[in-house]
């Protein structure tokens, strides 16, 4: 699904963000991305989806090769990918009814059928009675679920999510992580950078270690650590 081969990242003029990045990701799988802040998570996934183009190396999304494509190759490959973010991102003067179902119409779904998705998917994330509200109306929690029904709203293959917990108290947070188990658990990948490592030790999954812009450990739930 996933597949960084040798990737380095420098930003101008001359500082390396990321520098030799190898690792492979099989569709299905729930990694944690895990490091201290600066240590190149958020400019990692950046390159997955595109924002940002590698200055060396190869980043392979579902068989495409991100660095040589072209912005319609982009725009198509993100309809593909669900994207969370820890600023919600949500547009405050649509209701989270339309917040969600806004990211079905770009891609072309017509508005009935992309407010049904956008309904049923507020239903599963417990929002059914805060369709109609404004996101400043909504709790950190309520619009962080808000922002994760938009995500999942074109029944993408994977999905990223960077800091998802940052802005939310430990119950929320908890909650928000039951959530993305349940998408994974329908057979999405999921990728999740964090620095939280209290959350990481409270769920079994993978997690790939990045210190000053360089893989140091890549361990699996069994398994001993793979540190570098």
């Amino acid at each position: 699904m996933v597949q960084f081969f040798r990737v380095s990242k420098l930003y101008p003029p001359n500082y390396p963000a990321l520098t030799d990045i190898n690792f492979r990701i099989e569709k299905g799988e729930f990694v944690f991305l895990t490091g201290a802040s600066g240590a190149g998570k958020t400019t990692l996934l950046r390159l997955l989806f595109g924002a940002e183009r590698a200055t060396e190396g190869q980043v392979i999304v579902n068989g495409h090769n991100v660095t040589r494509l072209n912005g319609e190759g982009i725009a198509r490959l993100r309809q593909k990918m669900g994207l969370v973010f820890q600023e919600f991102k949500l547009l405050p003067t649509l209701t989270a009814l339309d917040n969600v179902s806004l990211a079905a119409e770009v891609v072309g779904n017509p508005r009935r059928e992309s407010k049904q998705r956008a309904f049923h998917l507020l239903r599963e994330v417990g929002l059914k009675e805060k369709q109609g509200a404004m996101p400043p109306a909504l709790s950190g929690g309520e619009q962080q679920r808000t922002a994760i029904a938009r995500a999942l709203v074109n029944d993408p293959m994977l999905v990223l999510a960077d800091e998802p917990t940052g802005n939310l108290d430990a119950e929320i947070a908890e909650e928000t992580m039951r959530l993305f188990q349940k998408i994974h658990g329908s057979g999405a990948t999921i990728l999740i950078a964090t620095h939280d490592t209290g959350l990481v030790r409270r769920f079994p999954f993978r997690v790939i270690a990045l210190h000053q812009g360089r893989v140091v450990s890549d361990s699996r739930p069994g398994q001993e650590e793979f540190s570098l």
